[in-house]
């Protein structure tokens, strides 16, 4: 038993609880039941130190024994042997033979005891490595649990905190789309986009107003050809209604310039009447 469960203690005490953690989906759940897998088996590990102990408690109390019986037969079969001695001092060869025999049954006693003795220091040895190995194991198991409980109470704390943060912000964007202000800005942007098209606009009107005064422009210098030219039909007719030979001339010298200006038959007209009186 507790040879199983130092195996399950040491294998704990090895686990990478880390990468655990890292490739599992839930690590809170992780958490919780690595702690109640550690509470387990410090529960059993605690069980399996008292249970060595005890072991080795009696293992202890029979050594001292066996050691203590080895030190008797061993002043048993001294005294024996001693007494042997004296009655053969003393020619009683058969009563120091009866003492001989009591030593060696002393001495196999204590050879015995000996034996027993060596094989319980032995177990008392092993049996207080085992001791060791658990108490180490429990002590580990412990301090892993402990920490395990603080990294849970850390990543609790964490999840907590980022929940309020995420409940935060989405408060924040939340009062952000709900925000006036927001409206406000649409407002804003959109009398800017009305005041950039009336720029445009006028900007067009600009251009309408300088292409009708450029036509004003080219009207007025039409009218102007306009009037020339009237002065010049005045001028023509003016002189033909003189009857003189100079304004004949004239009339030669200008013939050419109103011409074109005398084709509607009006001012040829009364160039037919005035030749024929001559």
């Amino acid at each position: 038993m507790a040879a199983s469960i130092l195996g399950r203690v040491s294998q704990l005490v090895r686990a990478n609880v880390n990468a655990m953690l890292d490739s599992a989906e839930d690590p809170e759940r992780m958490l919780d039941q690595l702690i109640r897998d550690f509470t387990d088996n410090i529960a059993e590990a605690e069980e399996a130190v008292a249970q060595t102990v005890g072991n080795l408690r009696l293992l202890e109390d029979d050594l001292r024994e066996g050691e203590q019986a080895v030190s008797e037969w061993g002043s048993k079969a001294r005294a024996a042997a001693s007494k042997a001695e004296e009655m053969r001092s003393a020619g009683q060869t058969a009563d120091a033979g009866r003492f001989d025999e009591l030593a060696k049954v002393a001495l196999r006693k204590q050879i015995s005891f000996e034996a027993s003795s060596r094989s319980m220091q032995t177990q008392v040895t092993q049996q207080t490595d085992l001791t060791n190995q658990l108490k180490d194991g429990l002590n580990k198991l412990r301090t892993k649990r402990e920490e395990l409980v603080s990294k849970r109470d850390d990543l609790v704390s964490r999840a907590k905190m980022a929940q309020a943060q995420r409940q935060v912000q989405e408060a924040v964007r939340d009062v952000s789309v709900m925000d006036p202000t927001s409206d406000l800005n649409r407002f804003e942007e959109r009398i800017r986009r009305e005041e950039a098209m009336a720029r445009g606009m006028a900007e067009v009107s600009a251009s309408s107003i300088e292409e009708q005064f450029a036509s004003l422009e080219d009207a007025g210098a039409e009218v102007e050809v306009e009037a020339r030219l009237a002065a010049l039909r005045s001028a023509g007719s003016g002189s033909a209604g003189s009857g003189s030979s100079a304004g004949s001339g004239s009339m030669a010298g200008s013939g050419d310039l109103s011409a074109s200006a005398t084709s509607s038959g009006s001012a040829g007209g009364s160039g037919a009447s005035t030749s024929e009186p001559r």
